[in-house]
């Protein structure tokens, strides 16, 4: 199903690039199907509309995904009174009992934690069995070296964030699927 994605304050095509005002994206599957003012799209594809209430742009590169899931443990918010709710890392972590297990749960959380900062791109490799099963369950692109700066474009993968006015990522979708909508 074809879907137009139309930001309020508009599109940017590139991160941190000029923003197009009533620009809009439309995704069919997994790709950009196009990428103009939103009125255009809507006369040409009369698709389903998400309207966003900020800037939708290419999600964000993770250069240190690697410590923040093989070198943290994200607590499970049933052990917030006893850990806190931030990433454990040093004496910290060095102190619980690590499993394979739990550290496939630590990196889910983690993982759903990138997301939520708009995050499509990470840096690897992992070499935790638990957190690479993670990471490609999670459908989140893993690049061995810097990528290339992303760019919303026809044909490419619909990997994209919003952002809030704030700065905050409203949503996060990877190949045209929503993984992360702040609520």
């Amino acid at each position: 199903m074809l879907t137009i994605h139309r930001p309020a304050l508009g599109v940017g095509l590139v991160a941190d690039g000029d923003v197009r005002p009533g620009h809009a994206v439309a995704v069919l599957g997994d790709r950009i199907a196009a990428v103009g003012p939103a009125e255009d799209l809507l006369a040409e594809y009369g698709a389903r509309v998400r309207d966003w209430d900020g800037v939708l742009t290419p999600g964000r590169y993770e250069p240190d995904a690697v410590a923040l899931l093989e070198s943290a443990y994200w607590p499970d918010p049933r052990e917030a009174d006893e850990l806190g709710t931030g990433p454990l890392t040093g004496d910290a972590l060095a102190a619980l009992p690590m499993t394979d297990t739990r550290w496939g749960h630590s990196a889910r959380r983690g993982v759903q934690r990138l997301l939520g900062r708009g995050t499509t791109v990470l840096a690897g490799p992992f070499t935790r069995p638990a957190v690479a099963a993670a990471v490609t369950r999670s459908g989140l692109h893993v690049a061995l070296s810097p990528p290339p700066p992303q760019a919303l474009r026809p044909s490419g993968t619909a990997d994209f964030t919003v952002r809030a006015p704030d700065g905050g990522c409203l949503a996060t979708a990877l190949a045209g699927r929503l993984v992360f909508r702040r609520r």
